[in-house]
């Protein structure tokens, strides 16, 4: 019973251990890779017509839509896409 108990606290604990190692190293800011035009596509594309409308799109793609969009033809194509440029990463604030 006594050996149950401890291992049952030991399991508890390399658990939870496990899963704050996982959160700080998820919050170092960790490079994410961009996503594909195609996965852009599936997750976005609301209407199912093969091209990002500004309507559609959300973050870094909607705040940069008219950069992205260089011949202004109300959507982003895959070239537009793979040619614009990389979000800009947040300040960090080191106090």
């Amino acid at each position: 019973m006594k050996t149950l108990k401890i291992t049952i606290t030991a399991a508890v604990f390399a658990l939870l251990f496990t899963g704050i190692s996982y959160g700080q190293s998820s919050q170092r800011g960790e490079k994410k890779e961009r996503p594909t035009f195609a996965k852009l596509l599936e997750e976005m594309d609301a209407n199912e017509d093969g091209k990002l409308a500004a309507s559609e799109v959300k973050g870094p793609i909607k705040d940069n839509f008219v950069k992205i969009d260089t011949d202004e033809d109300g959507f982003i194509s895959e070239e537009e896409f793979k040619k614009a440029p990389k979000p800009e990463r947040k300040k960090r604030n080191n106090q």
